[in-house]
Parts: C-alpha cells; structure tokens; sequence
C-alpha cells in the first residue's frame, strides 16, 4: 500500500544518515477505503493526492514541536511516499489514518515531497498555529491555508541526500 508519512528536513536527514526512519507516532495516511468512501468523485491519484496533503499538514504538527525546540529548524513541510505491506487501519484516528508496521526504510521509499524556500514564511506561521487551527479558530485555519497553498516539490528518493545538501 502506498503510505504518505509526515516528516521534517530533520527527519528527513536521519533517514539519509541511517538508511532507516522510526516514525514518532507510527501513523501515516493512505487511500484508504474509508477515504474513497468519503468522497463522492474522484479517481485513484486524487485520492491519493487527498491523503498527501493529510500527510503534510501532519507534518504542521510535528514542525511545531521541532520549531518548538528549535528555532532555527528549517520550516519546511516535508512528506516520505513509500511502499507498505502490513499497514492497519485507523479510522478512529482519520478516514485516511494507517498505523505502520515499523521502520521505514529507503528501499521501499518511492518518492518524498517538500516545500520550496518560498513556502517557509507561511509554513512557519502556520506551524505556530496548527493546534489553533485544529480547535476551529478561524484565523489558524486561514494561516493553515497560506501554507497548503504552496505545493510541495516532488523528489525522487535517490535525490534526497542532494535536496539536503543544497539547503
């Protein structure tokens, strides 16, 4: 099953240095049937498009603690595509919520996407605000879609440790 997990450049450098990532949470989003139920259009790559950008703004949250502890992290949204066997379901969490089984590891990524520089403003703002936005404050929500405005780039995994040694 392909897996969209959130992440940050962080993380991203881990994963590069081990060849190997612990997701903190262990949760990761999917097309999963329940999100196919959910809409009521759409074909296979929407939904899976649908999905990324749960990914990424769960990236939000796990930029604002690393933001949290670190000011000078790199405020970037970044998002790993990989190949899974084993994932469960978790639909108490979200409609496209899996729990992975484990470790990822490079050979089964496909793919990851990251913001551009030009992103940086607006994820940090939106980062600082993420929780806000999840409680229904308007203004939060709005700072939230400054930052899911920008499109995140696509990078082959064989391109990642170039990506982070340019930024």
């Amino acid at each position: 099953m392909r897996v969209y997990l959130p992440a940050t450049v962080s993380m991203l450098r881990k994963l590069v240095d081990n060849g190997e990532l612990s997701p903190p949470s262990g949760i990761a989003f999917a097309l999963t049937p329940r999100l196919r139920e959910s809409y009521a259009a759409g074909n296979t790559e929407e939904l899976e498009y649908a999905a990324m950008l749960e990914a990424a703004r769960a990236s939000l949250r796990l930029l604002s603690a690393e933001l949290g502890a670190d000011p000078d992290a790199v405020p970037r949204r970044a998002v790993i595509a990989a190949d899974l066997d084993g994932v469960a379901l978790r639909p108490d969490l979200d409609d496209a919520a899996v729990t992975l089984p484990g470790t990822v590891s490079m050979p089964v990524i496909a793919a990851v996407h990251v913001d551009n520089p030009e992103a940086e403003a607006a994820v940090r703002a939106a980062a600082g605000v993420v929780d806000a936005a999840d409680l229904g404050d308007p203004d939060a929500e709005f700072a939230l879609g400054d930052a899911e405005d920008h499109e995140m780039a696509w990078y082959a995994s064989q391109e990642l440790p170039f990506l982070l040694e340019l930024m």
